[in-house]
């Protein structure tokens, strides 16, 4: 059986700060730390999956109690790794979309509105942005953005 392929653990504390906008310059001087926390994000979510997909097929299977266990154990403590890299990442002041892909958006500006600067796990810099209701779906090349007011 696979592993499910979109575990996301509930939050412990929810992020309650005012969401940081930032310029496609600011946002871009962020990727160095934002990559390397988000690529511990997707690391460990994958693990975490892993985890959960080995409990529901012991759980099938009639595991051994101790066994399950401590895989329970192992899968409470990804948890908590994860929303630790979630808060390091909201105290950057940007939101992961994808926990699998190491989706990101920023806040940036765009005629005068907010809009979402899009970035992705292995890009060299932030190559697209899109209006906050539009989603992945709706990126366009970031040389179409216009900061200026």
């Amino acid at each position: 059986m696979a592993a499910p392929q979109f575990f996301v653990p509930p939050r412990v504390t929810p992020s309650n700060k005012p969401k940081r906008r930032f310029t496609l310059e600011q946002a871009n001087r962020t990727l160095p730390l934002v990559s390397r926390i988000v690529a511990d994000i997707v690391r460990v979510h994958k693990n975490a999956s892993s985890l959960q997909g080995q409990i529901e097929k012991q759980d099938k299977q009639q595991p051994s109690k101790q066994r399950t266990a401590d895989i329970e154990k192992e899968l409470e403590t990804a948890k908590e790794r994860l929303n630790g890299l979630l808060d390091e990442l909201s105290d950057v002041g940007c939101e992961l979309k994808d926990f699998q892909t190491g989706l990101i958006d920023f806040i940036g500006r765009h005629q005068n509105r907010d809009v979402y600067l899009c970035w992705k796990l292995g890009e060299a810099q932030i190559g697209y942005w899109h209006e906050l209701d539009a989603g992945f779906a709706g990126r366009q090349p970031i040389a179409t953005l216009e900061e200026k007011q």
